[in-house]
Order: C-alpha cells, then structure tokens, then sequence
C-alpha cells in the first residue's frame, strides 16, 4: 500500500543518471542563458561603455538628459561634477554619473528651423 523507503531511493533523479542524461536536462537552461547574454546583456554593455566614453569626453556646449529628466547644456566640466544651464541664467551642477544621454553639440539642424 505505502512505498518502503528503499523503493523510494531507487528513483532516477537528473544527477543520478548518467552524464548524457543530465547534461540533456540542463540543455535547455543553458540554451536560455546564451540567448539572455546575446539578446539582453552583451548589447546593454556595449551601450554602457558607449555612454561612459561620451560622459568622459563631455565637453562645453553639449546637450545633455540627466537620469532624472532635467535637460540642459553643459557650461563647465569638471572632474566628477558637470554644470548645466536649464535656462537662461539657470545653472545647476550634477555629478556627472547621473548624466543618462549626451547629444553633442551641433549636432543637426532643428526640425522647426
């Protein structure tokens, strides 16, 4: 009625089996793992490395988003802080870290223009 624990133990299990077997049954999870590094990580490190080479070459005049939304020109660039007109006259500094894009300056004509 009950199984004895001794027949519960001879039960296969993926590690167990031979090395045909569980490599078989973790196949799929590594087939998943090279399709996430491929899709997902190995293009989001190529834009962080372009966004850090953008950020170190930032310079007077270029347009810049921070990470919280402001937008603003870049007047003066320090070693770890930038200072960014929002508006006539209006200046505020932000550590240059929190820069989330940068558009260089003459970059195009406006579409208004």
């Amino acid at each position: 009625m009950f199984a004895t624990p001794a027949f519960a133990q001879t039960a296969g299990s993926p590690a167990a089996a031979g090395g045909l077997e569980a490599f078989l049954s973790f196949a799929p999870l590594l087939l998943i793992f090279i399709a996430f590094y491929f899709l997902m990580i190995r293009p989001q490190q190529g834009r962080m490395k372009q966004l850090q080479a953008a950020i170190a070459a930032l310079k007077k005049g270029d347009e810049v988003t921070t990470a919280g939304g402001v937008i603003g020109k870049v007047t003066k660039v320090d070693e770890k802080i930038a200072e960014i007109e929002i508006a006539q006259g209006v200046r505020i500094k932000v550590i240059k870290s929190t820069i989330a894009a940068v558009a260089v300056s003459g970059g195009g004509k406006p579409a208004n223009d």
